[in-house]
């Protein structure tokens, strides 16, 4: 049985996250850039803009989660997005994602949010599998949309 950890990161963690994040990034077709990914999570923390759990196997950082605080003016409540969800190869398939969406979903219940969202890539099946068999809904009454602004 391998040794795993789950904690909520903070500002200390940044070096550890850098390769995970930047990891991340490449898999949705980003270009590598450790030093924009540490500048990014740097002012997330620094701004308090998110909350990012970690994971450790065998005191190896192999994955993480990052939720973006929002509100729901319709519940007039706290809602969050988890926005980031990444496991490393070595990390796959041994209950780690798991681990990861439960320390999300047991933090925003803490804080009372009224509910976590998410959106992942029409072609990852592995990740929806997951989310189902996590107790997530997919959204049968809205569509998504996004305008790019350019910038």
């Amino acid at each position: 049985m391998k040794n795993r950890v789950v904690w909520q990161a903070s500002l200390a963690d940044v070096d550890a996250l850098v390769p995970l994040f930047d990891s991340y990034r490449q898999f949705y077709g980003a270009l590598s850039d450790p030093l924009a990914a540490k500048q990014f999570l740097l002012d997330r923390f620094n701004q308090g803009d998110s909350v990012v759990f970690m994971a450790c196997q065998d005191n190896v950082p192999v994955g993480f989660t990052q939720l973006y605080p929002s509100f729901s003016s319709v519940s007039m409540a706290r809602v969050f997005i988890l926005n980031d969800l990444f496991v490393t190869e070595q990390g796959r398939r041994g209950g780690i994602a798991s681990s990861l969406i439960s320390a999300a979903v047991d933090f925003a219940k803490a804080v009372g949010a009224v509910r976590l969202t998410l959106s992942t890539a029409v072609t990852n099946k592995p990740a929806q599998t997951l989310y189902s068999a996590s107790g997530w809904k997919k959204d049968e009454q809205f569509f998504f949309y996004n305008f790019a602004t350019g910038v």
